[in-house]
C-alpha cells in the first residue's frame, strides 16, 4: 500500500540548516499560497452553490458535510504555510528538506503542532493516514473528494481495528455493534475449514484462472443456488459470475447497466410497496433524472423484512412496466431465525417477468460468517450483462485458493444442513431473544422481524429536538463509550432517531456491549431531564 504525506514538501538532498539560495527559500511558500488561494476561491464557490441548494431544502433535511471537508482542508494549508515561515524565520530563512508531519486531528482538535521523533537527517516516514490526503497538493480534486468521503464513513471502523474489545486482553477496546458481521460461528467455520480436505496446493490454483472465475465454483454455486432457492430446474453455470465481495458485484453491475448521470430506485429504510416506488420515480422523471433500476435486499437491511412471493412479483411486474433492472440482493437468504417465515428467493420462481433485466445478487459473508473471503456472486440469464460483469474480474478476482475453498465448502451439503445450519440459527435466535429482552426491559420500541443479524431500534425519545444533529450527537455519545452503531442516517431514513443494532455476536461481547449502551441512554435521559427543568424555572 502506498502511503501519502501530509505535508508539502520541499527540495530534498540538502542537509539540515543549508541554505537553499534565495529562489529556494521564496519558491514554497509562494506555492503554498497560491494553493491556498485557489483553495480559498474554490470553497467560496462551492459555499454559495450549497447555500442556493440548501434553501430548497427543509431544514431538518440539510446536510453540510462537504462545508467540514472543506474547512479542514483550508485549516490544514494554514497551518502549513505558517509551519514554513517559522521554519523560515527560525533557521534565518534556512528551509529543511521537509516539513515536520502535520496530523489534521491535531489542528481540526485545537491547532496544537504534530511533534515528530525524525532524527535531523533520518528520510521522512509518510503517515498511512487516509486524512492525510486533506492537506496534499498532489491530489486531483475526485482524489480529495474520495479521501474526504473515506474519512467521513470510515473514521470509526479505523479507530475499531486499532482497539477492539477483546475478552481477555482488551476489555476497554471497542465493540463492534455497527457493522453487520456474523461472529456467531466463527468456531464452526474454523474448524471446517482447518480439515484436510481444504488443503489443496495445485500449479492451476496458483495461476491466473479464467477472469470470471474457476469454472468448478460456477458449477458450484450454481447447484447451491439451485437447492437453496428451491429453483424449479437447475440453475446454469453459465449464468454465474464471481467477484471479490458483493459489493464488487453491484458496483460491476451498476457500471454496466447504467451510464452517467443515471439512477436507480431502493428499497427504502421504512416499509414500502409499489405505489409509493412509482411516486418516487415519477418524482425522479419529473425533475430530470433517469432512472434505470430498482434495488431490493430480500431479506431487508437494516429492517429485517422478509419480501413475500405476491410482493416479489408486484415488483417485478413494476419494473418490466418501465422497463427497469431489478437488482436483488439476496445475502440474508439462510439468515432467516423465525420458523414461521419464509423466504422466497427471485431464483425460485417458475417464471421471472422480464428475465432478462432480473439480476440475483448472493455471498457468503452474512450467512457464513466469513467477511473475510470476500466472496460475492451474480446469477443471471442476460449472457451479455454476465459477460461484461465477469470481464471485472481482472481487477476484482477472487484467489485461485480461495475459490476452492469456497468450492470444497459450498458443496458439504450434509455438514451445512446437519451442522452448521441448526446450529448457527439455533445462536441466532437466542442472541436476537438476548437484545430483544434488554430492550423491551429499557422500554425501548423495536421493529421485530425475524431474519438479518441486526435489529431496528428507535431512540426518539433520548433526542433533546427531533433532528437529524441530535441523532448524530447521540451516535457520538455511544462512541465515546466505546460502542460503535449503526445511524438512521446512513440508511436514508426519514425520521431521526432510528439506530441499527447488530446482534450476531457471542454473549459475552453483547451483554458488554449492553451494558454501555445503558450507561449512554442513562446519561442522556439525566441530561435530558435536567434542561427540561432549567427550562421549566425559567418560565
Amino acid at each position: 500500500m502506498s502511503h501519502r504525506s501530509d505535508t508539502v514538501h520541499l527540495p530534498c538532498g540538502q542537509m539540515r540548516g543549508q541554505c537553499l539560495g534565495n529562489q529556494g527559500i521564496h519558491t514554497q511558500p509562494v506555492e503554498v499560497m497560491l494553493h491556498f488561494k485557489l483553495t480559498v476561491e474554490k470553497h467560496m464557490v462551492q459555499l454559495v452553490t450549497m447555500r442556493q441548494q440548501q434553501d430548497l431544502v427543509p431544514e431538518e433535511q440539510r446536510r453540510h458535510p462537504a462545508t467540514g471537508e472543506q474547512e479542514a482542508l483550508l485549516d490544514g494549508l494554514m497551518y502549513q504555510l505558517v509551519n514554513l515561515l517559522q521554519s523560515g524565520a527560525a533557521g534565518g530563512l534556512g528551509l529543511q528538506p521537509s516539513c515536520p508531519s502535520l496530523d489534521v486531528r491535531g489542528v481540526v482538535g485545537g491547532g496544537q503542532r504534530a511533534q515528530s521523533s525524525r532524527q535531523p537527517d533520518q528520510p521522512v516516514h509518510q503517515r498511512n493516514d487516509p486524512e492525510a490526503t486533506f492537506v496534499s497538493q498532489h491530489l486531483s480534486n475526485r482524489g480529495i473528494d474520495i479521501s474526504a468521503l473515506f474519512q467521513a464513513s470510515f473514521q470509526d471502523y479505523k479507530l475499531y481495528q486499532g482497539d477492539k474489545y477483546d475478552e481477555d486482553k482488551n476489555t476497554l477496546g471497542f465493540i463492534n455493534l455497527g457493522i453487520s458481521e456474523n461472529k456467531l460461528c466463527l468456531d464452526l467455520m474454523t474448524e471446517r475449514l482447518s480439515q484436510s480436505d481444504m488443503n489443496v496446493i495445485e500449479d492451476v490454483l496458483l495461476q491466473y484462472p479464467d477472469w470470471s472465475g474457476q469454472p468448478f465454483l460456477w458449477e458450484e454455486v450454481a447447484r447451491f443456488l439451485t437447492y437453496y432457492c428451491k429453483a424449479p430446474a437447475q440453475l446454469d453455470p453459465e449464468n454465474v459470475v464471481v467477484l471479490n465481495g458483493c459489493c464488487s458485484v453491484f458496483s460491476t453491475l451498476a457500471v454496466v447497466l447504467c451510464d452517467p448521470g443515471e439512477h436507480r430506485c431502493t428499497s427504502p429504510s421504512v416499509p414500502a410497496h409499489c405505489g409509493q416506488v412509482g411516486q418516487a420515480l415519477l418524482e425522479a422523471t419529473l425533475t430530470g433524472k433517469k432512472v434505470r433500476g430498482l434495488i431490493l435486499i430480500n431479506p431487508q437491511n437494516p429492517l429485517g423484512d422478509v419480501y413475500s412471493r405476491d410482493s416479489l412479483k408486484e415488483y417485478l411486474e413494476f419494473a418490466k412496466r418501465y422497463n427497469l433492472h431489478v437488482i436483488i440482493d439476496e445475502i440474508y437468504m439462510l439468515s432467516v431465525f423465525d420458523e414461521s417465515i419464509t423466504f422466497h428467493s427471485l431464483l425460485g420462481m417458475e417464471s421471472l417477468p422480464d428475465p432478462n433485466r432480473t439480476h440475483v445478487i448472493w455471498g457468503t459473508s452474512k450467512d457464513f460468517g466469513i467477511s473475510g473471503f470476500c466472496f460475492g456472486v451474480l446469477y443471471t440469464q442476460n449472457k451479455k450483462v454476465a459477460s461484461a460483469v465477469s470481464s471485472f474480474g481482472y481487477r476484482h478476482g477472487i484467489s485461485g485458493i480461495a475459490q476452492y475453498k469456497l468450492y470444497r465448502l459450498l458443496r458439504d451439503r450434509e455438514w451445512i444442513d446437519r451442522v452448521y445450519l441448526p446450529t448457527y440459527c439455533s445462536r441466532l435466535q437466542r442472541a436476537h431473544r438476548y437484545i430483544t429482552k434488554k430492550l423491551k426491559a429499557l422500554g425501548i420500541s423495536f421493529l421485530n422481524h425475524g431474519s438479518g443479524l441486526y435489529v431496528w431500534i428507535n431512540l426518539k425519545v433520548y433526542l433533546d429536538l427531533w433532528t437529524f444533529e441530535e441523532e448524530r450527537l447521540l451516535h457520538r455519545r455511544f462512541l465515546d463509550n466505546k460502542l460503535i452503531l449503526s445511524r438512521g442516517k446512513t440508511y436514508m431514513c426519514k425520521e431521526p432517531g432510528w439506530i441499527r443494532v447488530v446482534f450476531a455476536d457471542k454473549p459475552l461481547r453483547l451483554k458488554q456491549a449492553m451494558h454501555r449502551f445503558y450507561q449512554v441512554l442513562e446519561t442522556q435521559k439525566l441530561e435530558l431531564r435536567v434542561k427540561q427543568l432549567e427550562s421549566a424555572q425559567c418560565e
